[in-house]
């Protein structure tokens, strides 16, 4: 399958869509998220990929402005396309109008981000690192106290599930958003949008899991796929589910650029 959708991509660079996930994908893993930079080699890779295949787009949990910084995306003409959901397809910008959707704080990510500071004291999780999104907010285990992850998260679950918020889990990160959107909702109006004859999609996390499965459903419409993990450690769950298996953001960094070598 996977040389089968490589050949068709080749062949139809214009039918095209590759999106990919940021955090774990397309930048390492680091203790402090606001340092997540993409891999340089990948951005000059997607650079050269954007000006043949019919769609490059960045979906990611981060905030589109958090994506285009780290990313250093914009303005780099190559990528005069580029389309960027951010939070989960909660936020959309667009490269050639060079604006971003604008999206309204829900009360109840108001109400979260008064409360958590103190419920976490009672805790005894004070020194966690707690990010605000704007929509969503995270609480960070990562580099301070990893050992809290599970006893956090199912009283998370349930202050998320009381509020009415929805619960992403990642790599040391427990999220918590509005319901509403996902990133499988952001991958299907892509395709729509292109519209699509074969779609590339790279995750590294449990957020990545609806991308896959509406990759899995396009393909029983016709559409090709191809899956691919950017594997870790820390989390398995899209192994099994993958059609390429790469180790970490350095080789898809690799495989980005052996992909723009066929053009």
């Amino acid at each position: 399958m996977t040389s089968s959708v490589r050949a068709d991509v080749v062949a139809d660079p214009s039918g095209t869509l590759l999106a990919l996930d940021f955090d774990g994908t397309l930048a390492h893993i680091v203790d402090d998220p606001t340092q997540a930079y993409a891999h340089h080699r990948s951005v000059e890779a997607l650079e050269r990929l954007g000006s043949v295949l019919g769609q490059v787009a960045i979906v990611t949990g981060r905030p589109v402005e958090q994506a285009l910084e780290l990313g250093g995306f914009e303005g780099l003409s190559g990528l005069d396309e580029l389309v960027i959901y951010g939070q989960y397809g909660a936020e959309r910008w667009d490269a050639r109008q060079g604006r971003m959707d604008d999206s309204r704080r829900p009360g109840e990510i108001e109400r979260l981000a008064d409360l958590l500071p103190g419920w976490l004291a009672e805790r005894g999780a004070s020194h966690v690192r707690i990010e605000d999104k704007g929509l969503a907010i995270a609480v960070h285990t990562r580099g301070v106290a990893p050992e809290l992850l599970d006893t956090l998260a199912a009283p998370l679950a349930a202050l998320a599930a009381e509020l009415g918020l929805a619960v992403e889990p990642g790599r040391q990160v427990i999220e918590m958003r509005a319901a509403g959107s996902d990133k499988g909702d952001a991958v299907r109006a892509l395709v729509a949008a292109l519209p699509a004859r074969q779609v590339i999609f790279a995750g590294d996390d449990l957020g990545d899991l609806p991308a896959f499965d509406a990759v899995d459903e396009l393909r029983t419409t016709g559409v090709g796929g191809l899956l691919i993990c950017s594997a870790s450690a820390e989390q398995d769950a899209l192994v099994s589910r993958a059609d390429l298996v790469l180790d970490g953001p350095d080789e898809v960094a690799t495989w980005l650029e052996d992909l723009a070598d066929e053009f």
